[in-house]
């Protein structure tokens, strides 16, 4: 017999909802749109055909509505893998126990979690405003430290990595997981596809000195300058590694797709990105 999950360590709200997120099983659909920005949010939901529920909580806030005939979900999570550890998690749990006795569902319930973010290219060939799906993703950010994920990760990747860029034992050591094969090629299917490292931090965890004087002041070109087979890490974000650990161990289909807004090798920025982002988040939805 399953054990009753304690209410320290998954709280529900007074009318059943769980914590955070404030859903209930009801109120999320099997395909998820995750996003950073809370008002991306409005952006994916003024595509649907109809929308049926918003929520809000925090940074947290939920649109569910019907696309094209599919039942969508677009949830913002607001910056970090920091939020994507309570945001996946909460969803999972949401959709496979039971709220109300706190026990595992009987059936497992399967989620299409699509993150549609921006992020700053690593090589140089990877130009603003293209689409990048993340075929893999690296975390340095040190959620999944705190999972039993050794079964998941590229450890011959990982240890090629930590050897190339002589990783220094004080930082978290990195992780590889892979995205959704399923995922990443119907949704993806003709975009550059490559390694997606995610990182704890904008500034200093990205290589950012501005005021504030780094300890790896060298640690942009060491990434870039990483190759393992034919893999090279193409571009750094904030939240995919967690999103590919957590939603793989947990049972779900991970991906996630980023329009480049910057080259941190060429010092390219676009400022102007809005319409291409309308571009991506509608691919996604016609994909998904």
């Amino acid at each position: 017999m399953e054990k009753e999950i304690l209410p320290s360590e998954l709280p529900v709200n007074t009318d059943g909802a769980i914590y955070h997120l404030n859903l209930h099983y009801e109120d999320i659909a099997d395909n998820v749109i995750l996003v950073g920005d809370p008002a991306r949010v409005e952006l994916l939901s003024s595509m649907f055909d109809t929308v049926e529920l918003r929520k809000k909580n925090r940074e947290l806030i939920t649109h569910t509505g019907i696309y094209c005939g599919k039942r969508i979900s677009v949830i913002s999570t607001g910056m970090g893998t920091d939020n994507i550890d309570i945001v996946v998690n909460e969803l999972d749990a949401v959709a496979n126990i039971d709220l109300s006795t706190r026990k595992p569902r009987p059936e497992h319930r399967k989620l299409n979690i699509v993150r549609i973010g921006t992020s700053g290219a690593l090589q140089p060939d990877v130009e603003v405003g293209e689409f990048v799906a993340s075929a893999w993703g690296l975390g340095i950010d040190g959620v999944m430290q705190f999972y039993d994920y050794d079964h998941l990760s590229n450890e011959a990747f990982v240890k090629a990595f930590v050897e190339h860029t002589g990783w220094n034992e004080r930082l978290s050591y990195p992780y590889c997981i892979p995205a959704s094969q399923k995922l990443l090629s119907k949704i993806a299917f003709d975009m550059r596809q490559g390694v997606t490292a995610s990182a704890p931090g904008f500034y200093g965890p990205q290589g950012r000195e501005v005021r504030a004087k780094l300890m790896f002041p060298d640690l942009i070109r060491k990434i870039e300058s990483f190759q393992y087979e034919e893999l090279r890490i193409t571009n750094m974000e904030m939240e995919c590694s967690a999103i590919f650990g957590l939603g793989t161990m947990l049972g779900h289909e991970p991906l996630t797709v980023c329009l480049i807004i910057a080259n941190r090798l060429t010092g390219s920025f676009l400022n102007n990105y809005q319409d291409r982002m309308k571009i991506l988040c509608k691919t996604v939805l016609d994909r998904i």
